[in-house]
């Protein structure tokens, strides 16, 4: 088998290719194979994309001191603003008659610890570019509505005046309470939605205004 001479261009290598065809009957059991990229190909490729979950989990290996701590006071005030209205955390000011289900409590804190890192993404580090394709106002949306739903499916399903005005005492006990579970449920979903969507484009990069021709 004759050598290759070396390439000087992209149509050169496939030229020389075309013209000596290399056959897997000519190789060797233990014979190693160097594959070289040639400099008219590129650089070679980097790593596979990260997909959503695994984007959003690397970007939070990346946080600071300073957001983790924002993180941890904002999941003690979603806890308190759902909480104690709705006596899932005893209290003495706010109480209810129908006593809190055993389900309330890790929906509880499953949405303060989501809304804790979402309210954490909204901190803006020192020498982060403003205007970044992450400060879309959809997830804080989803975030208000994830918190506004995780209220109503913790809280007294006859002590919502709301409810109860729809419905009244009896149908709240007997319509609105069998579907508080799927509200929370609902609830953790959108808030965990909103979170990822703001890690995955946390580091993306502004798009400014197109110029003027």
């Amino acid at each position: 088998r004759k050598p290759l001479a070396p390439m000087n261009s992209l149509s050169a290598c496939r030229k020389a290719t075309n013209d000596h065809p290399i056959r897997v009957s000519d190789m060797q059991p233990d014979e190693p194979v160097a594959i070289r990229a040639h400099p008219d190909l590129g650089p070679p490729a980097g790593p596979p994309r990260l997909g959503g979950v695994d984007a959003a989990l690397q970007h939070l290996r990346t946080w600071t001191a300073r957001r983790w701590l924002v993180a941890a006071a904002a999941s003690v005030v979603v806890a308190l603003l759902v909480g104690l209205p709705t006596d899932v955390i005893p209290n003495p000011v706010f109480g209810r008659p129908v006593p809190v289900t055993w389900w309330s409590y890790p929906v509880l804190v499953v949405t303060a610890l989501l809304g804790g890192l979402l309210a954490a993404t909204y901190v803006r580090e020192p020498g982060t570019a403003t205007g970044s394709a992450a400060d879309d106002e959809r997830p804080a949306r989803r975030g208000g509505v994830a918190g506004l739903l995780s209220f109503f499916a913790v809280g007294c399903p006859v002590c919502n005046k709301l409810v109860v005005i729809a419905l009244g005492t009896v149908g709240a006990r007997q319509w609105f309470e069998p579907i508080q579970p799927l509200l929370a449920l609902v609830s953790i979903v959108l808030m965990a939605i909103a979170l990822r969507t703001r890690l995955r484009f946390a580091d993306a990069c502004p798009i400014g205004p197109a110029s003027a021709a």
